[in-house]
């Protein structure tokens, strides 16, 4: 019992060097093994990312309602006063944590797939980029790994960039989750806030936008390789007007977490799919991973395969405030022909066919 309390008190500091050591002094038995509680470990943090996301803003809204009827009403009224004053925050750069994006549960969720980091060219402090992410895939599992969190090393990597994935703006609209999305760095996928950080928040800005959307989740399975970006060419219009470089990202794996129901074009279901994403804002997808004690039953935990995040070579653009359709058009073309060329360098090595092609829709 003392082992397990000493491993509990390890993890609540943030030590997962002392929790490993913890591990180690406990019973062997075939279903207590250090290896087993390990990777039972990186499932609850996959676990806990998943549903922080789906859950975390509706029951801090229901909590503070029922408080606001209760003799503690007073929690309840400050925090409401905080989240009038702090609203426009998350359109101004946010508040991120370093230490948020350093804890040790994001190591656990690192290595549960495991997500990897690969860099290919240096970019340059002394300019701001809008990184376009391919695929959605279901939870964007790379992308919050890699730019949310310091679990795979981005800062190291690229000295002197400050990442900010893009996400959907109701979310900055919940309480506590738009403090805890702020805290790694998020930001709301709307022009106000990629304007304040590509104009006036300096140079070495890195803006990650997941270019497919929720469009693209409707089509990720594993085996999937195709990507929703020949019609997508508003971020390639904004790098013009802001004159913020445009760097390919591909990763590979990303499709691979869930298995999907894909309906087909022009069906019911497939109708009934579009008509939710438009009216929520994302794709109401009916998918399935693997149970938490096992991976050959159904459940919610995703598939624990490696997602091999590439960040391309980045696409030097001119700063023009009104740039016509001809010049969008071309700069639109050399990024599809750039995550094209990335896919086809990269594709062999991390698990694909040198016959599979990437499909742009």
């Amino acid at each position: 019992m003392k082992t397990l309390l000493a491993a509990y008190s390890g993890v609540k500091k943030g030590s997962g060097s002392r929790f490993l050591s913890a591990l180690q002094g406990l019973p062997s038995a075939p279903w207590l093994s250090r290896s087993k509680l390990v990777k039972q470990l990186q499932a609850i943090s996959v676990l806990q990312f998943i549903l922080t996301f789906l859950a975390m803003g509706i029951a801090a809204t229901v909590l503070l309602l029922y408080l606001l009827c209760t003799d503690c009403w007073v929690i309840s009224a400050v925090y409401i006063a905080w989240l009038i004053f702090d609203w426009n925050t998350p359109k101004q750069g946010g508040r991120r944590s370093a230490w948020v994006r350093n804890w040790t549960v994001w190591t656990y969720f690192r290595d549960y797939f495991p997500v990897r980091l690969i860099k290919t060219h240096n970019l340059p402090p002394n300019r701001n980029y809008i990184f376009g992410y391919h695929p959605h895939g279901i939870f964007c599992f790379g992308a919050f790994c890699n730019f949310s969190t310091e679990a795979t090393g981005f800062s190291k990597k690229f000295p002197g960039i400050k990442p900010s994935l893009a996400t959907l703006a109701g979310n900055f609209r919940l309480p506590l989750l738009r403090d805890y999305l702020m805290s790694g760095g998020i930001c709301p996928v709307n022009r106000n806030s990629i304007d304040y950080l590509l104009s006036c928040n300096g140079t070495g800005n890195a803006v990650v936008i997941v270019v497919g959307g929720a469009a693209e989740s409707l089509d990720c399975a594993p085996g999937m390789n195709s990507v929703t970006l020949r019609n997508r060419k508003g971020f390639v219009k904004l790098a013009l007007q802001k004159g913020a470089d445009l760097v390919p990202v591909y990763s590979f794996g990303e499709n691979e977490a869930y298995k999907q129901v894909i309906f087909d074009e022009g069906s019911r279901w497939r109708w009934v799919q579009r008509k939710l994403q438009k009216l929520l804002g994302f794709a109401p997808c009916i998918f399935h991973g693997c149970g938490f004690f096992s991976t050959e039953s159904w459940g919610f935990v995703p598939y624990g395969k490696p997602i091999n995040t590439v960040v391309g070579e980045p696409i030097t653009v001119p700063k023009l405030e009104d740039p016509t359709p001809d010049v969008v058009e071309m700069y639109h073309t050399m990024y599809v022909n750039s995550l094209t060329t990335l896919f086809n360098k990269y594709k062999t090595r991390f698990g694909l066919k040198e016959s599979d092609v990437l499909l742009i829709h």
